[in-house]
């Protein structure tokens, strides 16, 4: 699935210089082609959700996004949890030998988080399961879907502005209409209600 511009998929994207159509030109130096993807020409692409005209796509994504975070931690607990069970027990019955297996559980559970926010974010939704259950997704700024990099910098950038900035740097989401935080700015992404729009024919994945 992809984004044209609006909910209804009427409009073509917006921008601060200038709009576009899906088959026009645009004031930024590049044009949108028959399929919806950004044809880059030398210019920068507009922003393609704009909260002025479209306030709905960014309504409670923010409280919606918290509740994703929590179903996520969930998900990647699990598997943690039963991976820890089995080495406890499995030292028991190697007499202790087992438990050294434990040194690989960090190491794993890192490992294990970018392969699910890659795997989740750069898939068909362009979402994990908590996002999914809370209706949203993520995009690039443009309107393409995420793909497996952009998900797993998105979750390992996410962690590394909550632990040297402390959870303050999630007050960022409330200050600009997109409701991107530190990390969605850095990285050109935003998270979008998918409850509210059409699905459209889905636009080039960058990679």
């Amino acid at each position: 699935m992809s984004y044209s511009g609006s909910p209804n998929g009427s409009r073509g994207a917006s921008s601060a210089g200038g709009a576009s159509s899906a088959g026009g030109a645009s004031s930024a130096g590049g044009a949108w082609n028959a399929g919806g993807a950004w044809r880059s020409e030398g210019g920068i692409p507009p922003h393609a959700f704009d909260p002025d005209l479209e306030p709905e796509l960014f309504r409670g994504v923010l409280t919606r996004r918290v509740f994703a975070c929590l179903i996520d931690l969930v998900v990647l607990a699990v598997p943690v949890i039963l991976a820890c069970i089995f080495i406890a027990i499995f030292g028991v019955v190697t007499l202790g030998l087992g438990w050294a297996l434990f040194w690989l559980v960090s190491p794993a559970s890192i490992l294990w988080a970018l392969v699910y926010y890659g795997s989740s974010l750069g898939g068909p939704h362009s979402a994990t399961l908590g996002m999914r259950l809370m209706d949203l997704e993520l995009r690039i700024w443009y309107g393409a879907p995420g793909y497996f990099v952009l998900g797993a910098a998105h979750a390992l950038v996410f962690w590394m502005s909550v632990s040297f900035l402390t959870p303050l740097v999630l007050l960022v989401g409330l200050f600009n209409g997109r409701r991107r935080l530190l990390h969605d700015i850095l990285l050109g992404t935003v998270v979008i209600n998918s409850s509210v729009r059409v699905a459209v024919p889905q636009p080039a994945r960058t990679w």
